[in-house]
């Protein structure tokens, strides 16, 4: 049994909630995980990033890509065949799945491409302007704020 006490992590950080939850939801689910289609994940730069899923035996129109609620759900349906055929061995699966990942905070998608049996997605995390660290000045001797105020005087 993995059990994690994440008390630490909220005493000493504001605004992580939503980190703590994810990595109790997924040590404490109860389903096996899918290793169905295999993928990489890989950097490429400091702010992008490639999932590269193998599909093989799956055209272009047979694959989906969705971004909702920060996730990134791939699925892929193969269309019936027309003709049925005989197989001594079937090591290429082309059943249809649906895999999920969790995308962070301004992780977007900016598009995706599909050749050789691999399906490339392309991210890139943009941090708006407001949410980058900034670099604050100390005013030294006397603070700006008292140099604009003005006398006020009590009218009784």
């Amino acid at each position: 049994m993995r059990s994690f006490d994440f008390a630490p992590l909220y005493r000493a950080s504001v605004g992580f909630d939503q980190i703590a939850d994810m990595m109790d939801r997924v040590l404490t689910s109860d389903v096996s995980v899918p290793s169905y289609p295999p993928y990489n994940i890989e950097k490429t730069a400091d702010d992008a990033y490639r999932i590269s899923l193998a599909v093989a035996g799956f055209a272009a129109e047979d694959l989906a890509i969705e971004v909702k609620e920060n996730a990134l759900i791939v699925t892929a349906k193969k269309a019936p065949a027309k003709n049925e055929k005989t197989f001594l061995h079937r090591g290429i699966a082309t059943r249809s799945f649906e895999r999920k990942f969790q995308l962070a905070d301004h992780v977007k998608v900016t598009g995706a491409s599909h050749e050789d049996g691999m399906l490339h997605i392309e991210l890139v995390r943009e941090v708006p302007e407001a949410l980058k660290p900034r670099r604050i000045e100390i005013a030294r001797g006397k603070p700006a704020i008292e140099a604009d105020v003005v006398d006020a005087k009590a009218v009784n």
